[in-house]
């Protein structure tokens, strides 16, 4: 089978929604919303590197061979990153406690935006440039990230609101300058503007090629996507006056899932024949109609995936459903299919040797 874009887009979505709804009904929701998010969502950092930086054409060992292996091996060096994060993360900032905290959790979630930052706003500078192998300035990429997430997550992260909940740990408190929450949901819809200006392809940035020259993209990249989300956060939150954890997951994740989805999964084949700026306005319109329709879907079927689940504080456990549904599930199996697969076997396969040689 050797399905074209967008139908063949369509397809994989729909199957991997499948695969990640059949994944989450595993489980009960304690051990998803605790555990299984937490172990899921340590490897999409370098799931990021592996996809981004390394164009999915690195390690040669991997990126050689021809699909399905190809995607398998990929796949295994994700996890393999993962199961060595996971632990040594649960140790120093969730103290070793299990299920993980939440501040173990939290810091893990800002580790992937952090990542994101690194490897798309600034390319991978500077390490992409002063350090030859490709292999090891991924890697020092992904170090140096860690390392400036848990100085993030000291400096900005506070749970003093959670003092008297059974799952506050004081010893684990930054007391950081924000409310946890909304420290979170800021980077978040951060990111959310990041994605969105990928769907305008950094319009109207192109028109002016020194800006195009890293590290002064990263700069200004960096500066409009703080400056935008601060707006977004502040309308939804401050002058909507909407709950920071339900803005979170009506707006900057399901626009972000509905981006992976237009961009990576459908590969802006949609309106690849429009000019920008009308193309990053269809592409962001499409982007947030697919995303809060697939949230909506996703929270319909909650209680069939995992049985009932509150909404709203203190617990916000269908927000935290939701968000590990959409972004801690779906998101990373959606990037395995799109990018270590190449979509195999709904298109065919491609010899791993010229993907790794170009």
């Amino acid at each position: 089978m050797d399905a074209k874009q967008p139908a063949l887009g369509v397809m994989a979505t729909l199957i991997t929604i499948a695969i990640a709804l059949g994944f989450i009904s595993l489980f009960s929701f304690q051990v998803f919303a605790g555990w299984v998010a937490y172990l899921l969502i340590s490897f999409i950092p370098m799931q990021i590197v592996i996809a981004v930086t390394w164009g999915s054409k690195l390690p040669r060992f991997a990126a050689a061979r021809s699909q399905p292996l190809k995607g398998v091996l990929l796949v295994i060096v994700a996890l393999a990153a993962g199961a060595i994060v996971a632990p040594v993360h649960q140790a120093t900032v969730g103290g070793g406690i299990g299920p993980p905290p939440p501040m173990a959790a939290m810091c893990i979630i800002l580790s992937v935006i952090v990542t994101f930052w690194a490897a798309i706003m600034w390319g991978g500078w500077p390490f992409t440039a002063i350090i030859k192998n490709p292999v090891a300035a991924g890697l020092v990429m992904l170090v140096v990230c860690y390392l400036v997430n848990y100085l993030l997550f000291r400096f900005f992260f506070d749970y003093s609101f959670m003092q008297g909940a059974p799952v506050y740990q004081p010893g684990l408190d930054p007391h950081g300058l924000f409310h946890a929450w909304n420290a979170l949901v800021f980077a978040i819809t951060a990111l959310a503007v990041m994605f969105l200006m990928l769907g305008f392809e950094l319009w109207p940035l192109t028109k002016w090629p020194p800006l195009m020259k890293q590290p002064v993209l990263g700069l200004v990249w960096t500066a409009l996507a703080l400056a935008l989300g601060g707006v977004a956060y502040s309308l939804g939150v401050k002058v909507a006056g909407m709950d920071v954890v339900a803005f979170m997951v009506r707006a900057p994740i399901p626009f972000i899932f509905g981006t992976i989805i237009v961009l990576n999964m459908m590969q802006a084949s949609l309106f690849a024949k429009s000019a920008q700026p009308l193309k990053g306005v269809l592409n962001a319109t499409a982007s947030a109609v697919i995303g809060i329709l697939l949230a909506v879907g996703y929270g319909l079927l909650a209680p069939s995936v995992t049985g009932p689940v509150k909404s709203g504080p203190p617990g916000y456990d269908f927000e935290l459903w939701l968000a590990s549904a959409l972004l801690g599930v779906t998101f990373p199996f959606l990037i395995f299919f799109a990018e270590f697969f190449q979509m195999w076997p709904l298109q065919k396969a491609q010899r791993g040797t010229s993907a790794a040689a170009s």
